[in-house]
């Protein structure tokens, strides 16, 4: 770690304004409002909305992770938890067991803020939290937890992209590293893939409002990510995800120095047989040709799995 970074939870927010906002983000779980789609459940009472989860995470698993971008893995794995449950419902899912059907445990601010220090203690670059948008409070709570118990890591939202704005405010001067996905450019291929309404529209305002907090990627003299966003486009067959349109977006609204990672890994996981249209991988000439609208439109910046 750069001997000169110091993470936003710590620089930006005394002890009380961070306190302040964790009493304001468990507040919103009374009638709960976390993500889009505002269920209205009162989570505090443990009931559950679409997404499953009551007053507390699940996670399925933790530990140093080697194959996230490379920007964030570094030498040492970046220190990923996987939270279970999603706002999302993806046909496609690669991590359905996690996602759709719940593979996991609850743990209490207490034990997830200690992962937290034990990631730490591991030597991991990051904190990275997997699919967190529906539980923002109960990370709120526990970063609050570990920064008290010598936490000094930079935080990676890692997200699906489908997230209120609002509550992305909480966030503010407390994440380090936003890593969202841009999935689709259409709504109504969205409502037919990942079941959720209006995703492109939220999204593009999510991914704006983490650009004002963040801005560009910025890494420390090691090639290691230290703050900013960086965003993931997982391409699909037949152009269904509307690549050209989410390059566009970020080239024009974004910035033209953003971190891309165009990904090429999709595959027809879980229920995508189902549908004829995305039933393939993508071929070299759908790659090919998302690699070169970027470049026509300036953006440089590409990142990979490790």
């Amino acid at each position: 770690m750069n001997g000169d970074f110091y993470p936003s939870y710590l620089r930006t927010l005394s002890t009380a304004e961070f306190s302040e906002r964790v009493n304001q983000a468990l507040g919103k779980l009374e009638e709960c409002c976390i993500c889009p789609l505002e269920c209205g459940v009162n989570r505090l009472e443990n009931k559950k909305g679409v997404c499953l989860t009551g007053r507390h995470a699940q996670i399925s698993s933790f530990g140093p992770h080697h194959g996230e971008e490379k920007p964030l893995s570094g030498w040492r794995g970046s220190g990923t938890i996987f939270f279970s449950r999603c706002n999302l419902h993806c046909v496609f899912c690669q991590n359905a067991e996690i996602s759709q059907e719940g593979f996991g445990k609850e743990v209490a601010a207490e034990e997830l803020a200690e992962i937290m220090v034990d990631l730490q203690r591991m030597g991991c670059h990051n904190i990275n939290l997997v699919s967190p948008s529906h539980i923002v409070p109960q990370i709120l709570e526990s970063i609050f937890l570990a920064s008290q118990r010598g936490l000094i890591l930079p935080i990676v939202y890692n997200c699906g992209g489908y997230d209120s704005v609002e509550t992305l405010k909480l966030l503010d001067g407390v994440i380090d590293i936003y890593m969202p996905d841009m999935k689709y450019a259409d709504e109504m291929i969205a409502k037919k893939y990942s079941r959720v309404p209006n995703y492109s529209k939220i999204n593009q305002n999510a991914i704006l409002e983490m650009y004002r907090q963040v801005g560009d990627l910025v890494m420390d003299e090691n090639g290691i990510a230290v703050k900013g966003l960086l965003v993931r486009h997982l391409i699909m067959p037949n152009g269904m995800a509307g690549t050209e349109k989410v390059i566009h977006f970020l080239a024009e609204k974004v910035s033209r120095n953003v971190y891309l990672n165009l990904m090429d890994q999709y595959w027809p996981a879980y229920q995508a047989n189902r549908f004829p249209e995305i039933n393939r991988r993508i071929n070299r000439s759908e790659f090919q040709r998302a690699i070169e609208i970027a470049r026509q439109v300036g953006i440089q910046r590409f990142s990979s799995i490790s």
